[in-house]
């Protein structure tokens, strides 16, 4: 079955081009495009997409209110934050709140295609650039000195090994353990930060130095 996407952006020349890179590439279906953050959870609830492509910087309801509403109303569909350059603090908010992933408009069609993807198997995928900013945006709010929060030596591998964009059983397989035991360390690392997805994780440890 193809996956299945919805397009959240104000900008119609954006939607367009996105259509037309989706329509062109086997494995994918747009079932909707939004302008706005409302628009988007009024489509989500009517086409269920499987991953949301969403822009922060919107008229009326904005992406970080549309990713907070729906995370609480529609937990299955996973969000893609789709934005422009200069937004890192903005990025940062939107992974704390559960977004998988972040591309920035400018990005290459392979990108977006493993990006979705990822996504829509409820994995994060972060470009090592992309990391590089999330690490130096959690300096940038004054974190100097890291903090374990009580996490095991296996657990901040197995967190380093998410940073790094590593599924769980690439994770697995490099530590020796079986993948159940990574999801299972996951499940404390998420109980210890207060989140519930790779990329709140990440975004939570770089803004508390662990990372």
């Amino acid at each position: 079955m193809p996956i299945r996407i919805l397009v959240a952006d104000d900008h119609l020349i954006i939607r367009q081009g996105l259509r037309l890179i989706l329509e062109t590439q086997e494995g994918f279906e747009l079932v909707g495009e939004a302008a706005d953050g409302a628009e988007a959870i009024k489509l989500c609830a009517e086409f269920k997409p499987d991953v949301v492509l969403m822009d922060l910087r919107m008229p009326g309801m904005d992406g970080l209110s549309a990713i907070q509403r729906l995370r609480s109303e529609q937990p299955g569909i996973a969000v893609v934050i789709l934005t422009t350059f200069n937004e890192d603090n903005l990025m940062m908010r939107g992974l704390r709140l559960g977004a998988k992933g972040y591309l920035l408009k400018d990005t290459d069609r392979e990108t977006l295609f493993n990006t979705i993807r990822a996504a829509s198997r409820g994995e994060t995928l972060l470009r090592p650039e992309i990391m590089a900013r999330v690490l130096a945006q959690g300096k940038t709010a004054g974190v100097t000195a890291a903090t374990s929060l009580d996490l095991t030596e296996r657990e901040l591998e197995v967190l380093r090994g998410v940073a790094q964009g590593e599924r769980s059983k690439e994770i697995a397989f490099r530590l020796g353990i079986t993948e159940r035991t990574v999801k299972a360390h996951l499940a404390s690392i998420y109980n210890r930060l207060g989140v519930d997805s790779r990329a709140a994780a990440i975004a939570v440890a770089a803004q508390k130095g662990i990372l």
